[in-house]
């Protein structure tokens, strides 16, 4: 998260905004577009000063496939633990949708540093919102601790720009970005289905990393997608020695094949019992 006010390019004008929207700083980039904290237009009935504005990247067809597929997600979906979605347009070509804000930031960049309970609960949250998801025949495919955003005693999962409807038949191209590639099933990576049983395992990646400060492949050569992915592919996953048993455990299980990987829903559960 960074300071100063938010710039938006639409074609070759900058400018502090989009619609009625007035950006105050950028937020990050996510999947297909950037993040704004933005004041909340007077027309925006919803008890909040500021709101969060994504810009879908690109413009025409395949920027409004992405737009759609992402609002058609929130809507068919209904979860305290989804981040709430407000309003969605188009300006100039440029899609554009806002959602609520949550101050407490992302697992990835939190403003204040979350308790071992807090991040077992943010997870869980995480967790519940999945489980809805696939309860909707929806998969998430980009849960990463950029994505797990901390409220108040728990979380909320943000970010469906990625989601897919599970369609018999359907495929799916494209991923996150190299960032994300450590959070995503090595499977889905080389070229499986999208499961929720893949959400399962970047909810344990994201857990894993939140809790320790590590991914589970070691220091990865971000700068490098060629040699990241390499290591991925040629590293089995390692959790952190120092963890409890427990939590070991239930991360061992949520990293093994498919097939026996715990639901979003036990996961959830599991981690509320053991964050007590």
């Amino acid at each position: 998260m960074t300071g100063g006010r938010g710039r938006h390019e639409e074609g070759n004008t900058q400018v502090d905004g989009i619609a009625d929207y007035e950006f105050v700083r950028p937020l990050g980039a996510g999947n297909h577009g950037d993040f704004f904290l933005a004041r909340r237009p007077a027309r925006l009935p919803v008890p909040a000063d500021h709101v969060v504005v994504k810009v879908v990247g690109g413009t025409g067809e395949d920027a409004f496939r992405r737009a759609t597929r992402e609002l058609k997600a929130f809507a068919r979906v209904r979860s305290p633990f989804l981040v709430t979605l407000y309003d969605a347009g188009q300006q100039g070509g440029v899609f554009y949708y806002s959602m609520e804000y949550i101050p407490g930031g992302p697992l990835s960049d939190p403003a204040e540093q979350p308790t071992r309970r807090h991040v077992m609960r943010a997870v869980a949250c995480a967790a519940r919102a999945a489980q809805a998801l696939h309860e909707e025949g929806i998969v998430h495919r980009d849960i990463s601790p950029g994505n797990v955003l901390l409220t108040e005693d728990g979380g909320k999962l943000a970010d469906l720009g990625l989601s897919q409807v599970l369609t018999p038949g359907a495929t799916v191209t494209g991923m996150g970005g190299l960032a994300s590639a450590e959070f995503t099933d090595p499977a889905i990576l080389q070229g499986e289905k999208p499961s929720p049983a893949g959400d399962v395992w970047s909810l344990a990646a994201t857990l894993h990393w939140s809790l320790t400060g590590e991914g589970l492949y070691g220091p990865l050569p971000a700068t490098d997608p060629l040699l990241t992915l390499r290591k991925i592919y040629s590293t089995a996953p390692s959790l952190n020695p120092d963890l409890p048993d427990d939590l070991t455990t239930l991360l061992t299980t949520c990293l093994s094949p498919p097939p026996t990987r715990p639901t979003a829903h036990t996961l959830a559960n599991d981690l509320y019992r053991l964050s007590t």
